[in-house]
């Protein structure tokens, strides 16, 4: 590694075009890699606290057990229930499948942002970020630098570069303090003061210091995603799929370890809970898995919630060579190893429904599931939103439309269909309404119950019928059918009939000017009493609408700007 160092030295003194910057990328990556990096211990057994060896409840009497299944960055057409299905159907999700049918399926539901954090931020409190003031995603030390050095060395064709603030990045909070704060309140505190035992495991991504951390937010035990690897780079049991087009992927696979943290809420000391790492006991998807079989044992006999965030599908792209194998020759390498991955995720969501089978728990137990915002074009697969343009860090629907299901087969009449659009800003208070607490009276929360329309006793109001998306300038809002999008650094508008061009292909802005300026109003009331953001945007990304990172843009080619 000195060797090559001392080689991209000499060709940054000479020059030398595509080799300067190839090997100043190198320079960059070996910097990460050795920034930041936490001892990592042998793995060990977590003990989870365990329920009443009986319940002291009848079946009548006892509320629902809740567990809220989130994956990360699944594509719409990821799942064969839309029709679609990884590699045009070859890799189907038979287990989540299933789970759509046999209760309440969502067909026009969305993530709360088309980015991780303010997603998850929204789904816990049913509050919008002009609320919250939680309106980017958090992102490690070095990452807005290193990402838009290596984008902007590399030929990206028509795309403008990537605009990254260094002074507004050198005065910013610490990664770990940008949080949720603590005066926000969560479901798993509602459910929590219900008497629910409450149970994270997974990826958080809301902040990890005294006061936003799982378990000062309502959470009396959490198995924290510590890092990002699935196994480690090495191990004999992972097929890794590199992407050497995208700066994302580069940096994580530099930074990210094989990692967990275990802490409780009787744990006070937030340093130990930061450092205290330890390997994973195998493969995230599979041993996320595992311990929540666990949970479910340990909780049988009392009502508990949890929350089950996994990693899956979002890069690094790694999974085990079983399921490499299993999935069989797809086409390309990294396609293989996403699908090898998704396998791995409908396993888990099997596993968990049988767990609940044979405990006696399924009847009475509400299972949602769902996506913090569409897939990736950084992975360079162009079907996993189709037929919706758009991807992750784009508010077109291929960004944010989302699978959202909901099982309680004592309640949910299975097939049960609708239609209407929900958000992620209501899985807050239906969650809350299915364990039978209140949300509070004195904070204003968005998010609409969803339950009498998954039970077939109602449906789902909400003032204008609007939903609303933000990342600063870039705002959205959809109304009926009806949806205006605004880049305000470009000064450009779109429009859509979503109930006539559900792909959003024909820009209506400029031949319905009228129903532009009613979707503005609606915008601009809806910011006119936002709360600032928690912290600033460092980074300014243009995105293509319609293509993978994999591909070059062509001058025709639209894009957003995607503050961060």
């Amino acid at each position: 590694m000195l060797k090559k160092i001392i080689l991209g030295l000499l060709v940054l003194v000479l020059g030398g075009g595509a080799l300067l910057y190839l090997n100043r990328q190198a320079i960059i990556l070996h910097m990460v890699s050795n920034r930041g990096k936490v001892d990592v211990a042998e793995h060990r057994e977590i003990e989870w606290k365990t329920g009443p060896a009986t319940s002291s409840l009848s079946s009548e009497e006892r509320p629902p057990n809740i567990v809220f299944i989130l994956v990360d960055d699944l594509g719409i057409n990821d799942l064969s229930t839309f029709g679609g299905g990884v590699a045009d159907g070859q890799v189907p999700t038979p287990n989540i499948d299933k789970l759509a049918a046999d209760g309440a399926l969502f067909t026009q539901a969305y993530s709360g942002s088309g980015t991780c954090a303010p997603s998850r931020a929204m789904l816990m409190t049913g509050r919008y970020p002009t609320r919250t003031g939680f309106e980017f995603t958090p992102t490690p030390p070095g990452m807005g630098r290193v990402v838009s050095s290596i984008a902007n060395g590399m030929d990206r064709g028509a795309l403008p570069p990537i605009d990254y603030n260094r002074s507004a990045a050198q005065d910013a909070l610490p990664y770990d303090e940008m949080g949720l704060p603590g005066s926000e309140v969560t479901v798993a505190e509602l459910l929590r003061d219900e008497g629910y035992h409450t149970v994270h495991i997974g990826k958080w991504h809301l902040g990890r210091n005294a006061e936003s951390r799982p378990t000062a937010q309502g959470f009396d035990e959490s198995l924290l995603m510590a890092s990002g690897l699935f196994l480690p780079e090495d191990s004999p049991d992972v097929v890794n799929a590199k992407l050497d087009f995208d700066p994302i992927d580069k940096f994580l696979w530099a930074r990210m370890q094989f990692a967990a943290s275990y802490s409780s809420s009787e744990t006070s000391d937030s340093d130990g809970f930061l450092q205290d790492w330890f390997e994973p006991g195998g493969y995230l998807t599979d041993y996320w898995t595992d311990e929540s079989l666990k949970v479910i044992e340990a909780n049988k006999n009392r009502p508990f919630f949890l929350y089950l965030a996994h990693w899956g599908v979002h890069t690094p792209l790694q999974a085990t060579k079983e399921d490499y194998e299993a999935v069989g020759d797809v086409g390309l390498h990294r396609l293989r190893v996403y699908a090898a991955m998704l396998r791995a995720l409908d396993r888990s969501i099997g596993r968990i429904v049988q767990k609940l089978e044979e405990e006696g728990l399924a009847e009475n137990t509400v299972i949602v599931f769902s996506s913090d915002n569409g897939g990736a074009g950084y992975i360079g697969l162009s079907d996993v939103n189709a037929p919706y343009r758009g991807w992750k860090i784009t508010l077109f629907e291929g960004g944010i439309r989302v699978p959202l299901f909901i099982k309680w087969p004592a309640r949910v009449p299975a097939g049960t269909v609708i239609d209407t659009p929900v958000a992620h800003i209501d899985v807050m208070p239906t969650l809350a309404a299915a364990g039978g607490a209140s949300v509070p009276a004195n904070i204003a929360i968005d998010g609409k119950n969803l339950l009498p329309a998954a039970t077939r006793n109602g449906g789902v109001t909400r003032e204008n019928d609007a939903l609303f998306w933000q990342s600063g300038y870039y705002r959205v809002v959809r109304a009926g059918d009806w949806k205006l999008q605004v880049d305000g650094r470009q000064k450009k508008t779109w429009l859509f009939n979503l109930a006539d061009d559900p792909t959003e292909q024909i820009n209506l802005a400029d031949s319905h000017p009228e129903k532009a300026d009613e979707l503005a109003d609606l915008l601009e009331t809806h910011y006119r009493d936002a709360v600032p953001p928690l912290y600033p945007h460092t980074l300014e990304s243009p995105i293509a609408i319609d293509i993978t990172v994999a591909e070059r843009a062509s001058a025709e080619q639209e894009y957003v700007w995607w503050p961060n």
